[in-house]
Formats: structure tokens, C-alpha cells, sequence
């Protein structure tokens, strides 16, 4: 059986946008796809909106921890998938890079943040389509 293809999602504070993309990853892909998230200036902690806009379609993220961006990481994931952290992500040749603009959670309210959650789904769904039609 092959490797499950490696998923790390960056985004800076890796407390709203990046977790979210790795719940939405970790419940669709049932196992199929390892999952890391993390930040260039991690946050003390998640985003509560965030939390409880994915507590609202059953996706509990609560125990994440943000954590800080390594080159190492970088080097070990199959895809990167950027969300807002510009030129602090490091590039290797040969790694397949995603940037996706989205909405920053960060300060905003319920329902700009449940927008996010909406439109990152769309994105993972595409992606894991992609992923394990590769596989």
C-alpha cells in the first residue's frame, strides 16, 4: 500500500484559516491523507469563532495548538497549501504549492468566519479529489 500523500497547511497565526483546512481535511479524508498545519508567528492559541464555526458542521478542532513553521515540515509534505503567509513560507523545488486567498478569521464575527469554513470545504473537497485520484 502507498504512503498516504503528505498535507501541510500554512497560514501566519495558524489559529483560524490553517486549522480549519486541516479539520475539514482530517474528517473528509478518513485517514487517506496525513494532515500537519502550522505558522510563520503562531498564535497562543485557536481562533474561538473558528472553533465554533466548525463545531457547528460537527468538527471538533478545540484541541488543536498552533504551531510554529519549520523548514523541515516544508520539506516533508507532499503539497503546501499557503493561506496568506507570502514570502515567510520556505520554497523547495519539486513541491506542489497552493496559495489560496481567503477571508483572515482573525477579529471577525460568526458569519464571515462560517463563509471561510464554507469555502475552505469547497477547496478540500477539491483537493482530496485530487489527491487520491493521484494516489
Amino acid at each position: 500500500m502507498a504512503t498516504p500523500p503528505t498535507v501541510l497547511f500554512v497560514c501566519v497565526h495558524n489559529a483560524g484559516r490553517s486549522q480549519m483546512a486541516a479539520g475539514w481535511l482530517r474528517h473528509l479524508a478518513d485517514g487517506r491523507v496525513t494532515i500537519w498545519s502550522a505558522g510563520s508567528e503562531p498564535a497562543d492559541q485557536l481562533n474561538p469563532v473558528a472553533v465554533e464555526a466548525m463545531r457547528e458542521v460537527g468538527i471538533d478542532i478545540s484541541a488543536a495548538e498552533p504551531r510554529i513553521l519549520t523548514t523541515d515540515s516544508v520539506a516533508r509534505a507532499d503539497v503546501v497549501i499557503t493561506m496568506g503567509c507570502g514570502d515567510t513560507c520556505p520554497y523547495f523545488p519539486g513541491k506542489r504549492y497552493l496559495d489560496w486567498e481567503l477571508t483572515d478569521p482573525a477579529g471577525q464575527g460568526i458569519d464571515t468566519v462560517r463563509r471561510v469554513r464554507d469555502e475552505i470545504r469547497t477547496r478540500i473537497e477539491t483537493l482530496l479529489g485530487e489527491l487520491i485520484t493521484a494516489g
